[in-house]
């Protein structure tokens, strides 16, 4: 038997590598995702066949990865296919599910009161079980598995700060939505003699992970795209983290024992196909997991201060993530 894992980069494949350890296990497994710096060091020891990046809302995108599906089917003897999303779900379900594969669609963390657009149509094509990660959502075709959070804690541990401040700023990997309206006021709150450094009287180290921001004309070093492992061993060793409020990169934080302050990216901005992340924002700010940021121009070194109070920790026995039989309903084992 051999599982497909398929999912978009970003969030998508950072909730599908933490859930896959989380459901039963198959002799084999093949990934499919697009190709880049978090992709291809996330799962370097895993067996992987990348495709052309999927766009937001790109209908041709589908359509042209349809043929992999098909030759993977054949090729890989697919019996069983996982996906968080999102765009890239759609050019593999429907397909395998047609021809008996078991098929599962978790729709992300992100979505906190309805579906997205891909889970909206996946929940339609038969034979595809759909999984919500939260237990009130009112559709009934929607089972609930579990949470990608529920092995997350917060805890109070303060962290004492060494010579130098380390800041962490990310903002995840999308490839179409710039966030430059975080990125501006947090330059000079974090500059060398600036806020930070004048409350802390300590200086101010900053590792800034832009993504496909533009960042000219502020004065800083970005790093727009990381490998995920040195992204991860940053986030560990940070005192401080601010983040979009993404589900990859409240993911990498919480693994590294952070509680971030988190900001929005809204829809009238330009920063993301719609305004899910106000959802995210709350559920995580609920499980005393982040501290959401309503405007970045208003952060202060007070609010940055405020985090260190909390730590993360995980839990030692993550609970399984109960997916369901198609046919029977009865949970796998």
């Amino acid at each position: 038997m051999t599982t497909l894992f398929v999912a978009t980069t970003g969030g998508h494949l950072a909730q599908l590598d933490q859930l896959s350890r989380r459901i039963p296990v198959d002799p084999d497994s093949v990934w499919v995702t697009h190709a880049n710096e978090q992709s291809t060091s996330l799962l370097a020891d895993r067996d992987v066949e990348y495709v052309p990046y999927i766009g937001f809302h790109s209908v041709s995108g589908v359509l042209k990865t349809v043929p992999h599906a098909l030759r993977l089917l054949r090729e890989r003897k697919i019996t069983r296919a996982v996906s968080t999303g999102s765009g890239i779900a759609l050019a593999y379900l429907p397909y395998l599910a047609a021809r008996g594969v078991e098929c599962h669609y978790i729709e992300s963390a992100a979505r906190v009161s309805g579906p997205s657009a891909t889970g909206k149509l996946l929940r339609r094509v038969p034979r595809v079980r759909t999984y919500a990660q939260y237990p009130h959502w009112p559709d009934s075709g929607w089972s609930y598995g579990g949470s990608s959070f529920d092995i997350y804690l917060p805890a109070e541990q303060p962290r004492e700060l060494g010579d130098t401040v380390r800041v962490v700023v990310t903002v995840g990997t999308a490839a179409e939505f710039p966030f430059r309206r975080l990125i501006e006021p947090l330059v000079p709150l974090l500059a060398e003699d600036g806020p930070l450094s004048k409350a802390t009287e300590r200086p101010v180290e900053v590792l800034w992970q832009t993504g496909c921001t533009p960042v000219d004309g502020l004065g800083i070093e970005p790093r727009p795209f990381m490998p995920a492992a040195e992204l991860d061993a940053a986030l560990a060793q940070a005192d401080i983290v601010v983040a979009h409020a993404g589900t990859g990169s409240a993911l990498a934080v919480l693994q590294g024992g952070r509680k971030p302050l988190m900001a929005l990216r809204l829809e009238r901005f330009g920063e993301a196909g719609d305004d899910h992340q106000k959802d995210l924002a709350a559920e995580l700010s609920r499980r005393g997991l982040a501290t959401t940021i309503a405007d970045p121009a208003e952060l202060t070194a007070d609010d940055l201060l405020g985090t260190l109070n909390t730590s993360v920790v995980k839990t030692d026995n993550p609970p399984p993530f109960r997916l369901v039989d198609a046919r029977t309903g009865a949970v796998l084992r």
